[in-house]
């Protein structure tokens, strides 16, 4: 979409894009897009684990393959989400 420019990509786990978005309501979540797909997980700071909230076209296998990916980022992920909507 046109506006994907305009999101921050602050993450890539196997060529999608991780995005949190400015403006965006709570609990901490993240969105992560490509090929035609998202999912959305809550990352349940400070420590997670990220909890499925919304799935759009991945499989289960994809799903459990990017939740594993996003596991040792939950740190810094909740650091950029509160960065992110303290200035927003």
């Amino acid at each position: 979409m046109w506006y994907d420019s305009l999101v921050p990509t602050v993450l890539r786990i196997d060529g999608l894009r991780v995005i949190i978005y400015t403006g965006d309501h709570r609990p901490a979540h993240v969105h992560v897009r490509g090929a035609g797909k998202e999912v959305l997980f809550y990352l349940n700071c400070p420590a997670g684990p990220p909890e499925l909230r919304d799935n759009f076209r991945f499989s289960p296998g994809e799903l459990n393959r990017i939740r594993e990916k996003l596991e040792p980022h939950i740190a810094a992920l909740c650091a950029i989400w509160k960065e992110i909507h303290e200035t927003h």
